[in-house]
Formats: C-alpha cells, structure tokens, sequence
C-alpha cells in the first residue's frame, strides 16, 4: 500500500475542517533523494508537467528560429494558457507564422480558461475555438514539428505516432526511467501522458534547471533555450495571479504544474529537483506546500516566497473579509 502523509490541514474556529494528503521528492545533482514525504516510488501522470518536455522536439527541430517565433510564441509551446488578451494575440500571430490551419488541431474547442475573458467571450457570443483550448499552443507545436520532421500530421496525437514516440524516449532519458516502465495513457487533450515514480520526476526537474546535467549536448541546448524562454515569458506560461508564472518569474526556478495536484520545479543555484503530488487531485494547496518546501530549505529569494504565498494567504476569510480559520503546513522534508 502506498505511503502518504498529511501535508495541509485546514481550520475553521479551531475545528479541523480539510486535510490534504500527498507525497514529495526532492533531489540533489547526484539524483539522490535528500527530501522526501511519503512514498516516492508512486506512479504518478506528469499532465500538464509534461507540457516542456513534450515542447522539447519542436526546440530541437529550432521550430522557433525557422519560423521567427517570438519568445512569447515559443513561450506558448510549454504553457497551460488561460486565455488572456496577451495569449490568445500570440496563439494568433504563432498560427500565421507556422501557418497552420486551426481545424487541424485535435484539441477541442474551448472558451478561455480564466473567468474573466471566459465571460466576456459568453457575453459576447463567441463560440469556443480550438486555439483558445489552454493546449493549443504545444499542438501547434506537435504539427509543426511533425512537418518540419517529415514526419505525416495525420494521427499526431496518437501513443504509437513518431513524434509521441520521440517524447516518449525523450522522457525516459532524462527520467532515467526505462520505457518498459513509463505508463502511458490519455491526457484531457487527447495525447498521451505520461506516468513515472515521483522521484524519476524529479530528476526531470532537476535536469531543466541544471541542463548541464543533461549529456547530450543537442537536448542540453534547447532545454536551455526553452528555459530561458519560460522565464522571459512567464505570464504566458500561465497568467498572473497562478503559480507557475510566480515561480517563473524567478530566473533561478523552471516549474510546470499539471491538473489533478502534480507540480514539478527546479532550483538552479541549489541544483534541486522538486516533485509532488497532492492525491485529491486538488491544486488548492500548491502554493501552500512550495512556499513552505522553499522556506524549510531556506531559499534566498524571500520575495519569490511572500509571491508565492500571497495566493493563497495562511488566513482564510469570510466572503465578508473576517478571518474565520486557517491553513497550516503539517509535513516536514
């Protein structure tokens, strides 16, 4: 049976209300697993975690330089956009560039994630498009590369096409996870995704921020590209006002969270890899548990932990602004 631990519990007039339960690794550059909470041998899917490794044959194909992306453009090829005015601008102008036709794509149509630009589109009656899905950004990806590669864009988003094949052996090598135990099924989007221990993951942390770790020299230099990339444009990765664009923001961190409480991050300078997973699925409690990772190893950039924890204060609060009860970190790495 799989090990956990209590990681948050909520309060309300001093009454336990909600426990979130999960587990976390952390790694030095040796891969040896320095922290960790609960079992980190649990299988867990990446999901949108995947999302820069899945950029990453579309970095080494240069899809960027050939068709003059902008980094915000490439930015979106790793990202889980929210729809913003800025995102749906640069998933335009990226479509022109690559030119490619949006019925295409094989994520389905969709309104922006975030609720204001969701809204106005309701009011509005715009009727959901592909390229507004938070996906269609790495599809975009996915298609150019394939006719960049040669490689026929029927089926792209299929386990056994080439290009998902590429990713997949590309996720082995820096997971160090041999393919015959990687578990593969279906994302919300359509295309695979992808299950490893959770220390495996975190090696993969480790390696995009210390890519120096990564030996083979093609890979090592677009994830390095990638990585600057998501820093420059960390509000594309996500919006304002979500986590991975708080961390992004800081140039010694590359994260990337996924759906159902899975977030994977690196620390540059410290040449740490993170990975967690919060087993109700819920991403509640994200910043939570990383301000709290963060302030137990002591990281130097106090500004990017208060960012951090200014969404989601300590404090909970009537819809009325009175403080009513709390949110305690219990877990110790």
């Amino acid at each position: 049976m799989m090990q956990y631990k209590t990681l948050v519990e909520e309060t309300r007039a001093n009454l336990l209300e909600n426990v979130y339960a999960g587990v976390i690794c952390g790694v030095n550059d040796r891969k040896e697993a320095i922290y960790r909470v609960g079992d980190i041998q649990h299988k867990t899917y990446f999901r949108s975690a995947s999302k820069p490794i899945q950029a990453l044959p579309a970095f080494l194909a240069k899809i960027d330089f050939k068709y003059g992306l902008s980094d915000k453009e490439a930015a979106l090829l790793t990202a889980s956009q929210r729809g913003e005015t800025y995102h749906i601008e640069a998933l335009e102008s990226m479509q022109e560039k690559l030119n490619i036709e949006e019925s295409s794509l094989f994520c389905p149509p969709a309104h922006s994630l975030n609720a204001v630009p969701r809204d106005e589109m309701i009011r509005r009656n715009i009727e959901k498009r592909r390229l507004y899905h938070n996906c269609a950004g790495k599809h975009m990806g996915f298609i150019a590369t394939c006719r960049e590669l040669g490689l026929s864009i029927d089926g792209y988003w299929k386990v056994e096409h080439p290009l998902q094949r590429q990713i997949l052996q590309i996720l082995s090598y820096l997971s160090e996870t041999p393919l015959s135990e990687i578990h593969v099924g279906i994302d919300g989007c359509g295309v695979p995704v992808f299950a490893i221990p959770l220390h495996n993951m975190a090696i993969v942390s480790l390696k995009l921020a210390c890519p120096d770790l990564i030996e083979d020299v093609e890979l090592r230099e677009a994830v390095e590209r990638m990585t600057n990339i998501m820093n420059n444009e960390f509000n594309i990765v996500a919006s304002e006002h979500f986590i991975c664009s708080a961390l992004l923001e800081d140039r010694n961190i590359v994260a990337k969270g996924g759906a159902k409480g899975v977030y994977c991050l690196g620390l540059k300078k410290e040449r740490l890899g993170f990975a967690l997973k919060i087993l109700d699925g819920s991403e509640d409690v994200w910043p939570n548990v990383i301000a709290s990772i963060l302030e137990q190893i002591d990281y130097a950039n106090k500004a990017t932990i208060e960012r951090v924890r200014a969404l989601r204060p300590s404090i909970i609060k009537s819809d009325g602004g009175i403080e009513v009860g709390a949110i305690h970190e219990v877990f110790k790495i």
